[in-house]
């Protein structure tokens, strides 16, 4: 695993990564326990032999608080490990619902100012100013979401010390 920060790094909002190891599910599982354990004043979490997932300790609590999760997975008689680091998934989920609602409501809105122009209709009138309040409300939750994102940088960048502690070195040598 290549563990230079790249300009890649710095514009994906959920990074993920791929590797293998020479230990067992169950092996790296306990490893993983093992090195939160050692390490439980900064970082929290919950391990068993296929998922985990880990978050930094801190006091305050926001919304786009970044954890790191490792799916541990058999592939090609190999164990395999996933992790991706981004937000909660109900916050993830929150937010790609937000931007679903709010772009078909841009195109509803846009749609119908569209139509009543071509049929010469005055039935919609607030259409128009209906689909850039839309427009606002998707630059609202892109600003939301970049705001989460700094503000859990040096916390996303702890966990990543995690990743390349606690699974760097058990990682298979092809």
């Amino acid at each position: 695993m290549n563990t230079e920060e790249t300009t890649l790094d710095k514009i994906r909002s959920r990074p993920r990564f791929k590797m293998f190891a020479h230990l067992s599910k169950e092996e790296y599982a306990q490893n993983l326990k093992k090195y939160l354990a050692e390490h439980k004043d900064e970082f929290a979490g919950n391990i068993n032999n296929e998922v985990a997932t880990i978050y930094v300790e801190t006091k305050y609590d926001n919304y786009w608080k970044p954890r790191l999760s490792l799916r541990i997975e058999i592939e090609d008689e190999k164990t395999a490990i996933r992790g991706i680091f981004g937000p909660s998934s109900a916050v993830w989920t929150f937010f790609m619902f937000l931007y679903f609602s709010f772009s078909i409501l841009w195109m509803t809105f846009f749609t119908m100012h569209y139509v009543e122009n071509q049929i010469k209709s005055h039935e919609f009138p607030w259409a128009l100013n209906a689909s850039f309040a839309m427009l606002f409300c998707i630059g609202l939750t892109y600003a939301a979401a970049r705001f989460g994102q700094h503000k859990g940088k040096k916390e996303m960048q702890k966990l990543r010390r995690f990743a390349e502690e606690s699974t760097l070195q058990f990682e298979r040598k092809e």
